[in-house]
């Protein structure tokens, strides 16, 4: 099995980068990531003073992938270290009217749970932070940053067991992943999760001519298209335009009745606010698909 260390890391997405590694579609690959702080943190008192912030593991060249298709991404397997760091940025997420000074604190990831003080215990959820393939004509996006390329989206599904439709814009794909979290809530409102290193399982795919509101994931529980913006009312919107699209595209139904049924099901779900743009989520129930007949590549 193709495995990509964590030697091979990117700070931006970007055709420009040379690939780390190549591999058919259709092929199992596993990326070895850092943590968001690069692994530098290793105390109370570090900070962290690389280049490479966010940085992700890759890129992957996917023989095959052709700008216009969509990158099939089956996450199969993550695994995490032993623990995980979070940390305070004075001046940066929600609670900085009461935050002013920097804080590190160091949590224990052990058996599937995060002992969080001597009264709690939460459940680990480990999902990918920063994933995303090159976007288009030579740009270069940092992997703090996402967009229509996916990127640092910070959804809290893309976790094991589900799949991830990418769209593709320069040969090869080039995906990059890492910023791995063993528990994070919905906004991130803090600036981060439980940020830890780990490894990361995926069978990766090229689809050709995919009809897909791209970046999205599918779960058992049915397909959320996440978009991100500079504002969340304009991310919110893009969500539901997607979706919009892609029912009216896939399904028999004109734009009144998609836009009345995701007045209806559609959810919109806030993935982060702490981002230097901002990202929301569209959920549409399985059951819809399945009602249509609707069968994902």
């Amino acid at each position: 099995m193709l495995e990509i260390s964590r030697e091979h890391v990117v700070c931006s997405l970007s055709s420009l980068h040379k690939p780390a590694a190549r591999c058919a579609s259709g092929d199992t690959v596993v990326f070895h990531t850092r943590d968001c702080y690069n692994d530098e943190i290793q105390t109370e008192t570090d900070c962290p003073a690389s280049e490479y912030a966010n940085p992700a593991t890759g890129p992957l060249f996917v023989e095959g992938a052709e700008p216009g298709d969509v990158l099939k991404v089956e996450i199969l397997k993550i695994e995490t270290a032993d623990r995980g760091v979070m940390r305070t940025a004075p001046g940066h997420g929600a609670y900085q009217h009461v935050i002013s000074e920097r804080c590190v604190r160091f949590f224990p990831i052990e058996n599937g749970e995060i002992p969080f003080d001597g009264h709690l215990r939460i459940p680990a959820d480990v999902m990918i932070g920063v994933i995303g393939t090159a976007p288009a004509e030579g740009e270069d996006i940092s992997t703090e940053t996402p967009r229509e390329h996916g990127g640092n989206m910070d959804c809290r599904l893309i976790t094991a067991g589900t799949t991830l439709y990418l769209p593709v814009f320069a040969p090869g794909a080039l995906l990059a992943i890492g910023d791995l979290h063993a528990a994070m809530g919905d906004g991130e409102t803090l600036i981060c999760g439980l940020e830890c290193r780990g490894t990361v399982t995926v069978r990766v795919t090229a689809l050709k001519n995919a009809c897909l509101p791209t970046p999205c994931v599918a779960t058992a529980q049915g397909l959320s298209t996440i978009q991100s913006a500079p504002t969340l009312d304009e991310a919110a919107v893009l969500a539901s335009r997607a979706m919009h699209a892609f029912l009216t595209r896939t399904c028999p139904l004109d734009n009144a009745a998609a836009g009345m049924l995701l007045s209806l099901q559609g959810h919109l779900v806030v993935c982060q606010i702490v981002d230097p743009l901002l990202t929301v989520r569209m959920d549409l129930p399985q059951y819809i698909l399945d009602a249509y007949g609707v069968v994902l590549p």
